[in-house]
């Protein structure tokens, strides 16, 4: 049991990002907005429940994805991270946590993993703690199986550009709703901005150079919006 009773089950702190994770990092900042102590436990995949990253350890109870998390946490410690939301500015929360974990996520983790130099320069070493002899198989069969994930998307099945455009248009979305508020829903920070914090920090690290960091770059909105609430949740982070 750890000393506050509750772990994140996290990855690391890889690409220039306080996680490699866009979830972790969405769960991480729900836990501080909601005021709870917490000690955090690197992972990897296969020794999650569902095989995904992250979970908690809540008092010997598990709980599995980021958004389950997050209504387990509201339930059991009584909080309401979309405090002071009317019922309209809810579903607008949840239709932009759609987009982003649905739909821009993905075209994310293409240019990372699929992208011939971005994949050599990040995933590829998560492959580095194995045999030498292993490595080169292990690192084709990661991306292998990324390739495999995307495909089932749906989103893997178009070329680099029509990626690269589908992306941009949900980045230009996001734009266009963040306007000139702090943050998505308006002064203050929601459930939804730890989602769009996550996403959107991936994007934008200059760690690798993408068609997607570029659009969102071009939206000085954004990449004002990524900095404020990384000074705000990870003030120690060396960021950009």
């Amino acid at each position: 049991m750890s000393s506050s009773g509750l772990t994140l089950h996290a990855t690391r702190a890889a690409f220039g990002l306080p996680d490699s994770s866009p979830f972790v990092i969405k769960t991480e900042v729900q836990l501080q907005m909601a005021g709870l102590a917490y000690d955090r436990a690197s992972a990897i995949p296969p020794q999650a429940p569902n095989g995904k990253l992250p979970f908690i350890n809540d008092h010997d109870e598990v709980v599995s994805d980021s958004t389950f998390i997050r209504a387990h946490v509201e339930r059991k410690y009584g909080v309401d991270l979309d405090e002071g939301l009317d019922a309209p500015q809810r579903a607008q929360a949840w239709a932009i946590e759609r987009l982003l974990e649905d739909h821009l996520y993905f075209a994310m983790v293409w240019f990372r993993w699929i992208d011939p130099e971005n994949f050599a320069k990040g995933p590829a070493h998560f492959a580095d703690g194995a045999p030498e002899a292993d490595r080169a198989q292990l690192r084709k069969d990661l991306q292998a199986r990324k390739a495999v994930e995307l495909h089932a998307q749906g989103l893997g099945r178009h070329a680099p550009a029509q990626i690269a455009a589908l992306g941009k248009r949900s980045i230009d979305a996001l734009a266009q709703l963040l306007g000139d508020q702090p943050y998505l829903m308006g002064a203050s920070p929601s459930g939804v901005d730890a989602t769009a914090f996550g996403v959107l920090a991936c994007v934008i690290t200059p760690f690798f150079d993408t068609p997607l960091r570029r659009a969102a770059e071009a939206h000085p909105n954004l990449a004002a919006y990524v900095a404020r609430m990384m000074q705000r949740y990870y003030p120690q982070h060396a960021w950009g």
